[in-house]
Order: structure tokens, then C-alpha cells, then sequence
């Protein structure tokens, strides 16, 4: 239970993930004070126009003076959101270089265990023995297309002959007569079918 409790879970958020957070709230509380002090010069100017109105001259220019100052502060407000944020993107992508190169790295690792486990010479041996396989399987394909000169073609043939004539030996034939066979023991089943057809006859009456 201490381990369970004890145990600090690792936290993947770097330290540019906060930068880019801070300058994120940064940008926002300024675009909030921009927004605060657009509205209060829109009061300042409608303040202003009502003093004209009133004769009070004085009291109005003093307000415009102040509405100008502010002016000035809104514009450096923009250029430091503009700023900060030019930042945030360039924090942004500076992390996603960091990506690629890390996964850059890890692929040149790859490939230098992949070389040391398969070098140079051994790719050239394997390419030497497909090289050979393909050549040696195009000389049977052209044999077995009729591309034999016609020496060949006799060598074929009296292969053939001669595991012919050594495989399929015939058995000599005896010299012997075969016994002939007695006409009255082939007869004699055909004589005794008539006699055994009334004893059936009887048997069923």
C-alpha cells in the first residue's frame, strides 16, 4: 500500500509544453486588457463629445489627451500579443523537430543493426546466387520451349530409347501348349436345367 501511494506517476509534460502554456496565458490576459481598454475609450470618446456639447472644452481635450495615451498602449499591447505568439509557434515547431529527429535517430539505429547483421558482402552473395538461380532457371525454360539444336534433340531421343528398351522388358512367352477343355463338361449345365424345372413344378403344387 506505501508503494501504491508513495509512487510519483511520471508525467510526460516537458518543459517547452509549459513555456508554451505560460506564453499561451500570457497572450490571453493581454487580449483581455485590450478588450477592457477598447471599451473604456469608447466611453472616454462618447464622454468627450458630451463635454463639446457642454461648453467644456478644456475637460474634454484633457480626456482626448488620455484617450491618446491609451491608444499608444493598445498598439504596444497588439505588437507583444503579436510577439508572443510568433513564439508559441516557433516553440510549437521547434517541437516537432524534436520529433523528427528523434524518430530520425531511432531509424538510423534500426539501420545500423539491420547492417551489421547483413553486410555488404553478404548482400552481394545473395544477389551472385539469385543472379545464377535466374539464369539457370532461363536456360530450362528455353529447353523446355523447343530450343535444342538438333544434336540435342538425338541425345534426348536416345535417352529415351534406351530407358525404354531397359525398363520395359516383356516376359517371354511359354512354350507349352495350354490344356483344351472338354466340349461335354461345358454342355452338361445347359442338359440339367430342363430336369430341374418339373421338380420346382411339383414342389409349388
Amino acid at each position: 500500500m506505501g508503494n501504491l501511494f508513495g509512487k510519483k506517476k511520471q508525467t510526460r509534460v516537458t518543459e517547452q509544453d509549459k513555456a508554451v502554456l505560460q506564453l499561451k496565458q500570457q497572450r490571453d490576459k493581454l487580449r483581455q486588457y485590450q478588450k477592457r481598454i477598447n471599451l473604456q475609450l469608447e466611453k472616454e470618446r462618447l464622454l468627450a463629445k458630451q463635454l463639446l456639447k457642454d461648453g467644456k472644452k478644456d475637460k474634454a481635450l484633457l480626456l482626448l489627451k488620455k484617450k491618446r495615451y491609451q491608444d499608444r498602449l493598445l498598439d504596444k499591447t497588439e505588437n507583444q500579443i503579436s510577439n508572443l505568439e510568433r513564439m508559441v509557434q516557433d516553440l510549437e515547431f521547434a517541437q516537432i523537430e524534436r520529433k523528427v529527429i528523434d524518430g530520425l535517430k531511432v531509424g538510423n539505429e534500426c539501420l545500423k543493426k539491420m547492417h551489421e547483421v547483413m553486410s555488404v558482402e553478404e548482400v552481394e552473395r545473395i544477389m551472385d546466387e539469385t543472379q545464377d538461380a535466374i539464369e539457370y532457371q532461363r536456360q530450362i525454360d528455353e529447353m523446355l520451349a523447343g530450343s535444342l539444336s538438333q544434336e540435342d534433340e538425338d541425345a534426348v531421343l536416345a535417352e529415351l530409347e534406351a530407358i525404354t528398351q531397359g525398363d520395359l522388358e516383356l516376359p517371354e512367352v511359354p512354350a507349352d501348349k495350354l490344356p483344351e477343355v472338354p466340349e461335354a463338361a461345358e454342355e452338361k449345365p445347359e442338359r440339367e436345367r430342363p430336369k430341374r424345372k418339373p421338380e420346382r413344378e411339383m414342389l409349388a403344387a
